[in-house]
């Protein structure tokens, strides 16, 4: 071995590493005779730190050797990867290090760390599950790092809040008993094992170099013993270690002041310290075979690496920037930078760079950003050319077809059959209950309609199956039940593994192999089993792995309440993704900072250069401060921004580089990175032109315009005569004088308005039960009250409320607001009573308007009439709602109570009775509003007096001059001609596209 000689090599910065690797290795394998040895490319080894870049050099080198046949060399990962890629020899590897115990599964060491959780503080195993993933983080951070756990103990002094020795005694679970139990179950931990199996290959090289070259390329050396073997193949006799992105332009002050506090965000912070692991100086590293430096492509070096130089030695920028404004104009040729006024802005500029990119042959783009959105958004945009970008970042196997039926089904079952989850699930594509998908969502679409509109039923099958006995008493519904109660035997069965195991609580294992069986019997349709249309393709096959790995690992997590299953079944889908291999676009790429180390594209576009995103913020663990952390040896939070920031040089020292930003996140103004900063306060001070190209995210709106612009305008439709109704209620009138619309959709369109789904006991229910309960004490006691009148409307209301106390929020909310409601009427009644001939409970008037073109029938049912000894009538109004003003009632704007006042003056009340007798012709003296709620006011009166009659035969003149208006056929039926109602939602303002026309700026008619 060479002890005093490092073999080391790195890339100029921009040089497109795998490509220039795998052609260097087929040109010269002994790297300028620096092996000594006829080797053939099969006889070398290659380590990558990714399996990312193993399969890329894979394909450098078919590219590079044309299409020929090869033997490629053994290609091995150093990264987070299974056993198999990281034993890289084990023919030289000793019995201790193949005999080491296996990892734990990551599934299960989640599982066994809530438990542990849960044990030592008495928590909820479900709610542990993500305290839990956060501590494994910790624990593989440590270990990576080859810190020593047992030093937590000591690590908290009297200076210290008492909240960290809080933090450190519950650290304990990884202290002792996390340990225990590996030991106990035979396990250790993968980082652990990872970094025994690389240190024992280092051991086996050192006393036994291989007969092959070995080459490790692209390393950080990040993790120590990554950085063991990387010193170990650089002395060996035929191993080299290629450097990624090594700056060789830095002067000597900023680079030996790269290393001291301080100093980690650098972008060569981490490559210093590798060479000082492998007692190397810079001086030592040469260029790797076959690279040089171009003009332009050290001119751009020499920018960025101006841009990046530590803080402590920027008072070199006046000398070295105008030392270097001869090659600035060649450095900052093929650079660019744009800025978005938003997010979508910054997408659709992307989008169209790497568009345009397909516009020449072989030409390749890729994004790098670590923004998740703006991957997502600008995947999205490409879709509008039918392009699918190959994104590195995936797809949350949440978000798949057939992990979001699995968790579906979990939520139903566990909420009991609730209507939303309910829904959720049945009407999901891979739902069928063994029949035509199509004839499924069809019936789910009736039973929503039918059962599920309005109040939520009963829990459980047993709610629907009552939902639908009580139905039966709607002759509108009837002729469907048979359909829909076969259709609930085929859920329930379906369901019933799942459903039986919800029962009690029980092993998880049980658990999750019911939902499967569920889940299963459920996607079925007439001609496919459920196991194939749930597990086939990419996505099912990835769902079927996630089950299977659950399985093995639920034992660990024992028993649980079912009521928390399907909160456990989300939580441990968190993180998971589905990378697609087949239909995406071979020459356009999205890749996170770690997937693009030592890939190259043609047009390189870093995009979400905004601080917080890229860097991300340097926030420290909630498990130890900074002197905690640097106390246990660990590296300070901003080395991650070092490693980020020299991601960032790597993507902007290629030939073509576009940088971009958007200068508002969700509408707020966004901070532009420091390294965006100083790289414009270089260009600045080198006096280069400007860099920005707003072209690119101008044309990206350009394609969102539309060539013509319409205006939206309020509807006005104007049907002929004959189409126009000639039969209103009283409350109808109102609705017409207010929003006519809504009379067009409802009584000439004939659409009907749609309860809410899941409406917990909505205000028209409540105030029907309301009205019923006090129509039947009415009707039961028209002229005096008993004795006992309380205790008999609270009987009565026990009888009403019957059939709808079995729904959620009746009686746990609406039954103690009506016994309020019970002991305000009767102390109001004992007064109104006064003076009464007789009350007439929800009577029925009807008159004919004759005065038209077509007569007019005008109807409605007063909640109450009373007759008074002097021949006059109170008419009561029950709401459970607003009242109206008496300013409104004044002016019609609420003409309810007049009409109906004026359809009393005329005869048109009749009795319930069985000859519906007329009530007397009488004049209303008053038109009371009583507003009943239950609450700490239980009731409240409103009184609009008319002792002469003149208001309401006012309100009956101006409402038959109204009809006169729509008979003519011009006059349109307007949506909201009246501003002062514009706040309320009305229910048909969606069919008349409201908030379109009225935010277009339209006056009001």
């Amino acid at each position: 071995m060479r002890a005093d000689s490092p073999t080391l090599f790195t890339m100029p910065p921009g040089t497109p590493f795998l490509e220039r690797l795998a052609a260097t290795l087929l040109e010269d394998l002994s790297l300028g005779g620096r092996f000594e040895g006829d080797f053939v490319l099969a006889d070398a080894t290659i380590l990558l730190p990714t399996r990312r870049a193993v399969r890329a050099l894979g394909d450098a080198f078919l590219r590079a050797g044309e299409g020929r046949a090869l033997i490629l060399p053994s290609i091995r990962a150093l990264g987070d990867i299974d056993e198999e890629e990281l034993v890289l020899d084990p023919v030289g590897l000793g019995a201790e290090a193949l005999s080491l115990p296996p990892a734990m599964p990551a599934l299960e060491r989640q599982l066994r760390l809530a438990r542990l959780i849960a044990d030592e503080g008495g928590a909820d195993k479900v709610r542990a599950l993500g305290l839990a993933a956060d501590l494994g983080r910790f624990l593989d951070m440590i270990v990576t790092e080859g810190a020593d756990l047992s030093a937590l103990a000591s690590l908290v002094p009297q200076e210290f809040a008492d909240h960290w020795q809080i933090t450190l005694d519950f650290l304990k679970v990884l202290t002792a008993r996390w340990p225990e139990e590996l030991a106990r179950l035979g396990y250790m931990e993968q980082a652990e094992r990872r970094n025994r199996l690389l240190r024992a290959q280092a051991e086996a090289w050192v006393t036994k170099p291989p007969a092959g070259p070995v080459i490790a390329a692209g390393s950080t050396g990040s993790i120590p013993a990554t950085a063991d073997l990387l010193q170990v193949v650089a002395h060996l006799p035929c191993g080299a270690v290629v450097l990624p992105g090594l700056d060789l332009a830095l002067d000597d002050e900023s680079w030996k002041t790269i290393g001291e506090p301080g100093t980690a965000s650098h972008p060569q912070y981490g490559m210093k310290k590798l060479l000082a692991h492998l007692r190397a100086e810079r001086a030592d590293v040469a260029l790797w075979p076959g690279t040089g430096i171009s003009p332009r492509r050290a001119a751009r070096a020499s920018l960025l690496s101006e841009a990046l130089r530590p803080a402590e030695t920027t008072d070199k920028w006046l000398q070295r920037l105008s030392a270097l404004k001869d090659e600035a104009k060649e450095g900052l040729a093929g650079l660019s930078m744009i800025e978005a006024p938003g997010e979508r802005d910054e997408a659709g500029a992307i989008a169209l760079l790497m568009r345009e990119v397909l516009e020449t042959p072989g030409k390749t783009a890729a994004l790098v950003t670590p923004d998740r959105k703006l991957a997502r958004r600008v995947a999205m945009e490409l879709r509008r050319w039918q392009v699918e970008v190959n994104d590195s970042g995936g797809e949350p196997l949440k978000n798949t077809a057939p992990v979001s039926f699995l968790r579906l089904v979990a939520e139903m079952v566990t909420e009991e059959f609730a209507p939303v989850a309910l829904l959720a699930c049945l009407k999901h594509p891979l739902a069928a209950a063994g029949e035509d998908p199509g004839a499924f969502r069809t019936g789910i679409r009736r039973l929503e309609a039918l059962l599920l509109r309005g109040p939520r039923p009963a829990a459980g099958i047993a709610g629907l199956r009552a939902a639908v006995k009580e139905a039966g008493n709607d002759e509108r519904r009837s002729r469907h039940l048979p359909r829909l109660a076969a259709l609930i035997d085929l859920i329930e069965r379906c369901m019933s593994p799942l459903a039986d195991a919800m029962l009690e609580r029980r092993e998880t294992a049980d658990i999750v192999r019911a939902h499967i069986a569920a889940a299963e019997n459920l996607a079925e349709t007439a001609g496919e089993k459920g196991t194939g249309r749930l597990w086939k393709e990419e996505a099912g096959e990835a769902a079927a792995n996630f089950i299977r790995e659950l399985m093995d690992a639920a034992p660990a997590f024992g028993d649980i309440d079912p009521r928390t299953y399907a909160r456990l079944f989300a939580e441990l889908l968190g993180g998971r993704v589905l990378r697609p291999r087949w239909g995406l676009h071979p020459r356009l790429f999205i890749w996170g900072p770690l997937e693009a180390r030592l890939q190259h594209a043609d047009r390189m576009i870093l995009g979400g250069l905004n601080e917080g995103k890229w860097p991300a913020e340097a926030n420290i663990d909630p498990w130890l401060n900074r002197p905690m952390r640097a106390a246990m040896g660990l590296e300070p939070p901003e080395r991650r921004i070092g490693l980020a920031a020299h991601d960032f040089a790597e993507g902007a020292s290629a030939i073509e580089s576009v940088l971009t930003r958007s200068l508002k996140v969700e509408g707020a103004p966004a901070v532009a990175s420091r390294w965006w900063l100083r790289l414009e306060t270089v260009r600045s001070g080198v006096g280069g032109e400007d860099l920005a190209d707003e072209k690119w995210w101008k044309w990206a709106q350009k394609l969102d315009r539309p060539e013509k612009l319409l205006v939206p305008v309020r509807p006005r439709p104007a049907p002929p005569l004959e189409a126009r109704p000639v039969r209103f209620s009283v409350t109808e009138i109102e609705t017409l004088i207010r929003d006519p619309y809504a009379i067009y959709a409802k009584k000439i369109l004939k659409l009907p308005v749609l309860d809410p789904v899941d409406a917990d006991i909505a205000a028209a229910e409540r105030g029907t039960i309301v009205h019923e309960a006090l129509e039947r004490f009415v009707d039961e006691y028209p002229v005096e009250l008993p004795e006992n009148a309380l205790e008999r409307l609270v009987e009565i209301g026990q009888e009403v409320f019957a059939h709808a106390i079995g729904r959620p929020g009746v009686a746990a909310f609406w039954w103690p607001r009506f016994r309020r409601i019970a002991r305000w009427i009767v102390e109001h009644e004992r007064e109104e009573r006064a003076n009464l001939r007789r009350a007439y409970a929800e009577a029925r008037g009807e008159i004919l308007i004759g005065d038209l073109a077509r007569p007019v029938t005008l109807v409605g049912k007063a909640d109450r009439i009373d007759l008074r000894e002097d021949g006059t009538v109170d008419i009561v109004d029950y709401k459970t709602g607003m009242l109206p003003s008496a300013r409104q009632v004044e002016i019609g704007l609420a003409p309810q109570l007049p009409l109906e006042a004026a359809i009393a003056a005329r005869g048109g009340f009749r009795e319930k009775s069985e000859g519906n007798a007329e009530i007397p012709a009488a004049r209303t003296r008053r038109m009371i509003y009583m507003r009943l709620t239950g609450g700490e006011t239980a009731g409240e009166v409103r009184a609009v007096s008319d002792p002469d009659g003149e208001l309401a035969e006012n309100i009956f003149a101006s409402l038959v001059e109204l009809l006169g208006q729509y008979e003519d056929e011009e006059t349109p039926y307007l949506s909201r001609p009246r501003p002062m109602f514009w706040g309320r939602y009305a229910d048909y303002d969606h069919l008349a596209r409201v908030k379109e026309w009225s935010a277009a700026g339209e006056d009001s008619e």
